[in-house]
C-alpha cells in the first residue's frame, strides 16, 4: 500500500496542509515542535483510529477549531486507488468515508489503511507492565484480521460485566458471609462466555507469538550485528488446564477480591535476551533494539499474511539509537513506503527518495 497524498485540515498544529508522498523512503525533517510527529500521527490514525501517542481524540483538533479532517489518497498492490477521509470533532460523532461513501461505523475503516509505527515511546513495550505487551499483541492481531477487533471488544465487555457482578455479590456484600445461589448461577453464565471468547483470543495470541518469534530473532540480529539469543513466550497457566477450570479454581478468590484474576486480560508476554528477562536485565540499547525488532517483525508478518505492505513510520527513532544500530536499521529497511521523521539531517546511509521540511505546521 502506498499513500500518494496526505491532506490535513485543522489537525494538531496544521491549519491547512497537503503533502505529496512517494514510494520508497521519505524523510520528514524539521526542528522540534514543528509538526513532524503530528504528520506521522495523522497517517497512523487512519490505520488504528487512535493516537499512537495515547492522546485523547479531542486533542487532535487544532486549538480554536471544532473539526479536524485527515484525507489520504492511496493505491494498493493491484494499483486500485482509494480516497479515505476521517473527520474528528470535539462535539458529536466522528465520521469516516471511503471513496466518498460514509461508513456506518468508524471501526469499519480498520484494515483499509495499514500503517506500522515505531517511536521512542515503544520502549514501554519492553520496560512497562504486562498490559503494554498485551496491547502490542492485540494491536497486531487486529492489523492481521479486523475480526480480532470485535473479539477484543467482546472480551473487554465480558470482563467488565463479570467484575461488576463480583464486586456487587462477594461475601462481604451479602452480609452473611455466603454468596447467593442466584449469583453463582449468573457467574456460571459469565464464566462460560468468558471461556468461549477468552480461549479463542488466547489461541490467537499464542499463534501470533509462534509465527512472529523467528522474525523477531532475525530482525534483532540484523540490528545488533551479531547472533543473539532472543525469546518470546506466551504461556499463561490457564491454557494448560483450560480457562473454564482455571476460572472455577479462582472463583472464591475472585469473589473475595471483586475482580477477575484469571484470563487473557491478565496474561503476561515474556521477552528474554541472552536467556534473561529483557525488562529487568537487558541494557537500554538491548531494550530499544528488541522493541524495534518487535515492530519490524510484526510489520513483516502483516505484509506477508495480508498481501498488503503497511506504510512504515519511524518517528524520531534514529536519535535514540547508537550510530551502529542506526546504520544497521537503515541498511535493513523493509520494502515498501517508509516515512522517517527527524530533527537532524539523516545519515548518508538513509538515502531518502524524497525530503519534506516542516516548519510551524507547514511544508517549507
Amino acid at each position: 500500500m502506498i499513500v500518494d497524498r496526505l491532506a490535513l485540515l485543522d489537525f494538531r498544529n496544521y491549519r491547512d496542509a497537503t503533502f505529496e508522498l512517494h514510494p520508497g523512503v521519505t524523510a520528514v525533517l524539521g526542528d522540534n515542535g514543528q509538526g513532524k510527529t503530528n504528520l506521522a500521527e495523522a497517517l497512523a490514525y487512519l490505520s488504528t483510529l487512535s493516537s499512537f501517542r495515547g492522546a485523547p481524540t479531542e486533542s487532535l483538533v487544532r486549538d480554536g477549531a471544532d473539526l479536524a479532517v485527515i484525507r489520504a489518497e492511496l493505491h494498493d498492490e493491484d494499483d486500485r486507488t482509494s480516497l479515505v477521509e476521517a473527520e474528528i470533532t470535539t462535539v458529536g460523532r466522528n465520521r469516516v468515508q471511503v471513496n466518498k461513501q460514509r461508513l456506518p461505523r468508524i471501526r469499519d475503516l480498520l484494515g483499509v489503511v495499514r500503517v506500522s509505527v515505531f517511536s521512542p515511546d515503544d520502549l514501554v513495550v519492553v520496560k512497562g507492565g504486562p498490559g503494554d505487551r498485551r496491547r502490542l499483541l492485540d494491536d497486531a492481531l487486529v492489523a492481521l484480521a479486523t475480526k480480532y477487533d470485535a473479539l477484543r471488544l467482546e472480551l473487554d465487555r465480558i470482563v467488565r460485566q463479570r467484575n461488576t457482578l463480583l464486586k456487587q455479590s462477594g461475601p462481604k456484600q451479602s452480609g452473611s458471609g455466603r454468596v447467593d445461589p442466584e449469583v453463582i448461577s449468573t457467574l456460571d453464565v459469565w464464566d462460560a462466555r468468558l471461556t468461549e471468547v477468552g480461549e479463542r483470543f488466547g489461541l490467537a495470541r499464542a499463534t501470533l507469538v509462534e509465527r512472529c518469534a523467528p522474525m523477531v530473532v532475525e530482525a534483532y540480529e540484523q540490528l545488533a550485528g551479531s547472533p543473539t539469543s532472543v525469546e518470546l513466550t506466551y504461556d499463561p497457566p490457564w491454557r494448560a488446564v483450560g480457562l473454564a477450570e482455571a476460572l472455577l479454581a479462582a472463583r472464591d478468590d475472585d469473589l473475595r477480591r471483586g475482580i477477575s484474576t484469571v484470563g487473557p486480560h491478565r496474561d503476561e508476554v515474556g521477552f528474554r535476551v541472552g536467556g534473561l528477562p529483557a525488562r529487568t536485565h537487558a541494557s537500554q540499547g538491548e531494550q530499544r533494539t528488541l522493541a524495534l525488532a518487535l515492530r519490524l517483525a510484526i510489520h513483516r508478518l502483516v505484509a506477508e499474511r495480508t498481501g498488503s505492505t503497511p506504510v512504515l513510520v519511524l518517528d524520531d527513532v534514529l536519535s535514540e539509537l547508537d550510530p551502529r544500530r542506526a546504520e544497521a536499521l537503515l541498511g535493513h529497511l523493509p520494502s515498501g513506503q517508509v516515512v522517517i521523521t527527524s530533527a537532524a539531517e539523516l545519515p548518508a546511509a538513509a538515502r531518502p527518495d524524497s525530503v519534506l521540511r516542516i516548519h510551524d505546521g507547514a511544508r517549507v
